[in-house]
């Protein structure tokens, strides 16, 4: 099983007209040879699957990459119980290549669509 290393970029929308490379997520997940999120390896190799968001005049959060049924959400409150998750709209269906486009609800709520801007192994 092998791990790819996803950077996705927030995507044009009304805060950010041209998008922004300086505002996204890094991810360490396992695809299967079409490129969607693999749960069974998943399973396998979950304590190595991070997510980093990074966002200009905030700290980045750090944290791993969830899945519960069909569902995926990038978790930050690691060791306690506070709601942190981000949860990806429909990431199952989704292939991560790049120059897709994939949604993510973010903590606030607001929903936000980034650019698969590299694939590569981890």
């Amino acid at each position: 099983m092998t791990l790819s290393h996803i950077r996705l970029e927030l995507a044009r929308d009304h805060d950010f007209p041209e998008g922004s490379s300086r505002h996204g997520y890094e991810l360490t997940a396992p695809l299967d040879a079409s490129g969607h999120l693999d749960a069974a390896a998943w399973r396998d190799a979950k304590a190595r699957c991070r997510v980093r968001r990074f966002w200009p005049g905030e700290d980045d959060e750090i944290g791993h990459l969830r899945h519960h049924g069909t569902a995926w959400a990038f978790h930050y409150d690691v060791a306690g119980d506070a709601d942190t998750d981000e949860t990806g709209y429909r990431l199952s269906s989704h292939v991560f290549r790049v120059g897709e486009y994939v949604s993510i609800r973010e903590q606030d709520g607001t929903l936000r669509t980034f650019r698969v801007a590299s694939v590569r192994p981890a």
